[in-house]
């Protein structure tokens, strides 16, 4: 092939080229095709769900006890006016109140994508199964209340691309005809284009190139965004798109026009190189590298790698942070009621001076336990984290002390709020959880957290029930909890994948009956080679 004149793999190249838009303006046809059949089985199985929701006799027995012998014949005769595929109705316990095959009435379902529809919550997805593609509406089952008591999934199949390019052959045919009619122009005005273009480089040669370059990027995990000294994108991998939400071949556009939110064109004036840097673009979370590109020591473009952490932070808060935060205001609420209660007694009895000491004392703790924290712990996130576990622990009889001596001033390197909200968080709970139905008198946590030029440690430690020596080698395993039903065996499994990407060390000490220590320590200073 090698030996083939230029011009004739030119021209074997237009010829693809032609083949090539058939085939894309076949798929964009069959895709719109498919994208309005799915639109209109997803609504219709909404309405479906939504009847189904709404009968009567669903709403009585979802809540019985072997209520599926009595929802299944109706939603199997709703299922067949209604023409779907199938209908599963699940109470709140995803046990199968209805489904097309019986001997799965009464079991619990698996599936992945029901989460949304347990929080009140209507919408379609797509799923693959044995049968094929299927469009499934998610509608939730409401009682008299308000109350939601279940869910229903209909589920519709998708016809196959066969049975869809059968209904449009006209339409197919049409569009061939011209695809091949401006294929073939294009192709003829690219041959020329090449055959001036390519500086005597053999399409081998160039296809080489561009097939190394282009599998090399996209077979990153990080997304990979380069601009040349104009600011116009070079290189836009899938994960990048991925990432941010970016449709089509951006390639030549300026980056402030693709991502408004960029920094890497200031990269091109400034010439300084950002490791790891956190920045928001849209709705992501993204922790990103910038770097010049120099050739000769002149600046001719900017690389940007990066990694969405979007998910990760979102577990992390729901781990630990956001909860305890909105726990610890309604907490706070509940505790100037009683406190409010207490003054409106004392003044009735005409106490009006132990009143008065009353609320100078409660105020004075309060304002030296946030200003404490405030001063001490220089991110707000952690201080607000543990000014909501002091309060959480007043509401579940647990005395939460913190080190008088803690403070904190820089995260270490390769962590961030987010894995100290996560680590705290998660490490605070597992003591309250483990202080609970204990018979006690005292019931107490201790948190420190020190910091030097060296070294920050995190200490929690509690008197509660302890972990086993049979226990203690899998606590960190993922999916194992000690919990039963209230865990799931992610917390102490994050957090000893936190300190390992802080290159750290975690220390366990418990006995049973006595409580349990957690101690963390980082490295503030890395050697220079452990970035490698």
């Amino acid at each position: 092939m090698k030996r083939i004149p230029i011009r004739w793999k030119i021209t074997i190249l237009s010829f693809g080229v032609v083949l090539f838009s058939i085939l894309i303006g076949g798929i964009i046809l069959i895709g719109n095709k498919i994208d309005t059949n799915e639109r209109e089985l997803g609504e219709h199985a909404l309405i479906t769900g939504r009847t189904v929701a709404n009968l009567p006799g669903v709403k009585q027995n979802l809540t019985e006890s072997e209520g599926w012998k009595e929802v299944n014949p109706i939603v199997e005769r709703i299922r067949t006016i209604n023409s779907a595929d199938y209908i599963v109705v699940l109470n709140m316990n995803r046990i199968r109140f209805s489904h097309p095959v019986d001997e799965k009435l009464g079991t619990v379902s698996a599936g992945k994508d029901e989460g949304p529809a347990f929080a009140e919550h209507s919408y379609v997805s797509k799923a693959k199964g044995e049968m094929g593609i299927a469009v499934r509406a998610f509608v939730p089952v409401m009682n008299d209340k308000h109350e939601q008591i279940g869910v229903v999934i209909v589920g519709n199949m998708l016809p196959s691309i066969i049975e869809i390019i059968l209904v449009m052959k006209n339409e197919i045919l049409l569009v061939l005809f011209l695809t091949a009619l401006f294929g073939i122009v294009g192709s003829w005005l690219l041959a020329r284009h090449l055959k001036e273009q390519t500086f005597h480089l053999e399409p081998h040669e160039i296809v080489q190139l561009l097939v190394e370059r282009t599998a090399t990027f996209q077979a990153m995990n990080e997304g990979i965004i380069a601009i040349d000294i104009n600011g116009k994108i070079t290189i836009l991998n899938h994960k990048a798109k991925r990432i941010l939400g970016i449709k089509g071949d951006q390639t030549g556009q300026k980056i402030e026009k693709v991502i408004p939110e960029t920094r890497l064109g200031a990269v091109l004036t400034s010439g300084e190189t950002n490791y790891h840097e956190e920045m928001r673009i849209g709705d992501k979370l993204i922790m990103s590298s910038r770097v010049p590109i120099l050739v000769e020591g002149q600046i001719i473009g900017a690389v940007a790698v990066f990694q969405d952490r979007t998910e990760v932070t979102k577990l992390a808060e729901e781990l630990t942070g956001v909860k305890a935060f909105v726990d610890a205001l309604r907490v706070q609420n509940h505790e100037h009621l009683n406190k409010l209660h207490t003054i409106a007694g004392l003044i009735q009895l005409d106490n009006k001076e132990k009143a008065l000491k009353f609320v100078f004392d409660v105020s004075e703790k309060q304002e030296e336990l946030s200003k404490f924290l405030v001063n001490k712990m220089k991110d707000y996130s952690v201080a607000g984290l543990l000014l909501s576990k002091v309060s959480r622990g007043q509401e579940l009889g647990v005395e939460v002390t913190i080190d008088d001596q803690s403070q904190m001033e820089k995260y270490p390197p390769l962590l961030d709020k987010h894995d100290f909200v996560l680590m705290l968080g998660n490490l605070i709970e597992n003591a309250f959880h483990s202080l609970q139905k204990l018979e006690r008198e005292q019931k107490w946590v201790d948190i420190s957290v020190h910091q030097d030029s060296q070294v920050c440690t995190i200490a929690v430690e509690d008197n509660g029930k302890g972990i086993s020596n049979d226990q203690l080698p899998k606590v960190f395993e993922k999916g194992y909890t000690t919990k039963g039903e209230q865990g799931s065996g992610y917390g102490l499994f994050l957090i000893n994948e936190t300190v390992k990407k802080g290159m750290g060390h975690i220390e366990v000490v418990s006995k049973e009956g006595e409580g349990t220590s957690f101690i963390l320590t980082f490295p503030m200073v890395l050697e220079e080679e452990s970035y490698g």
